[in-house]
């Protein structure tokens, strides 16, 4: 008979964390530590649930790599502890913690599952109560050895599991506000929840790494037509900016301005990154299949193949704080360390 799973729940903020003030009417964060109260319904599920909070709950927009590394702290120090972790977060940035954390904790053998909601769980019609109560079952879910079905950072909205580095957000105003542009649901909720199990991250890895530092020296670049690059010309200031993300149009294709084009050459030659990844929503990155990507190919820009750009960015923040010379942060760029691209 396997034992009853522990869950953490980790509050950073967010819509999911609002209730109304029946005195004031305005939105405010409720005591977690009254969880069950406000959803009586986690005490139907047959798992151990404790809360922490971040010393200073947020709005997803105000969120920085230092609550990224935060959060790798709190998961560190209760990583022996519990069987899966769930963080609740706002729905904005959520995409880029979920890819940060992905990063930052490898080898991990336990379920890190973000989620949030659209309407605040208050609301009658709040989104925010099945959002929690699904993803503390997945991340409580074992397997026939006793082991957690899911081993990987991942994003649960609307009733699909993505894995936490292949999601981004797409509505503002709809419920299912997540999508995996590139890679298929990790597990699906209905009446039972369906895992794909072949999609499901395995690592290699033979312990867990907590990883405390981060390089947020990225700067990101999206192309459209007459972009004047001129005014650009501080992002490929090496001692300034280590790494630039450029969103191509279609499969990786650029306008072939020489002033572009000189500027990238020289970046590259004094040691910093460039990261090629497509502006539509699905579909990956071929240099070279076109003309006005083949410059790419020749002056070293690494091709982010099929990477989001919530992926791109906080990968680059990862490998940059590394101690780790270009020609090795360039490997580690190309090839994929934990589900987040297709090589």
């Amino acid at each position: 008979m396997q034992k009853r799973s522990s869950i953490l729940l980790i509050y950073t903020g967010g819509t999911i964390g609002m209730i109304n003030d029946p005195i004031s009417g305005e939105l405010k964060s409720f005591d977690f530590n009254h969880m069950y109260n406000q959803i009586p319904e986690l005490n139907r599920i047959p798992v151990s649930i404790d809360s922490v909070s971040i010393e200073k709950p947020i709005d997803s927009s105000e969120m920085t790599p230092e609550h990224w590394l935060n959060l790798v702290d709190i998961i560190e120090s209760n990583y022996n502890n519990y069987d899966g972790f769930v963080i609740l977060h706002g729905s904005d940035t959520m995409a880029y913690t979920a890819s940060a954390l992905s990063f930052l904790i490898q080898g991990i053998k336990k379920p890190i599952i973000l989620t949030g909601s659209q309407l605040p769980i208050g609301t009658i019609r709040t989104d925010g109560k099945e959002n929690l109560i699904t993803a503390i079952e997945i991340a409580a879910q074992k397997d026939d050895y006793n082991q957690s079905i899911v081993q990987e950072v991942c994003v649960y909205f609307e009733y699909s599991l993505y894995r936490g580095n292949r999601s981004s957000k797409v509505s503002a105003n709809q419920f299912q506000a997540f999508r995996s542009p590139n890679y298929p649901p990790l597990a699906v909720a209905g009446v039972h929840i369906e895992y794909d199990f072949n999609k499901l991250f395995r690592s290699t890895e033979k312990s867990t790494t907590f990883w405390k530092q981060i390089d947020n020296r990225v700067a990101l670049i999206k192309l459209y037509p007459g972009l004047p690059f001129e005014n650009y010309q501080s992002l490929f200031d090496v001692s300034k900016l280590k790494a630039l993300v450029i969103e191509t149009f279609g499969s990786g294709n650029a306008f072939s301005s020489p002033v572009f084009q000189q500027s990238i050459k020289n970046y590259i030659n004094e040691g910093g990154l460039v990261v090629n990844i497509s502006q539509c929503s699905s579909g990956a990155v071929e240099q070279g299949k076109y003309e006005t990507s083949s410059f790419f190919q020749r002056v070293g820009v690494i091709s982010g193949t099929d990477m989001t750009t919530e992926a791109a960015i906080t990968k680059l923040m990862y490998v940059l704080s590394l101690d780790q010379d270009v020609a090795i942060k360039r490997q580690l760029i190309e090839i994929d360390l934990c589900g987040e691209k297709n090589t």
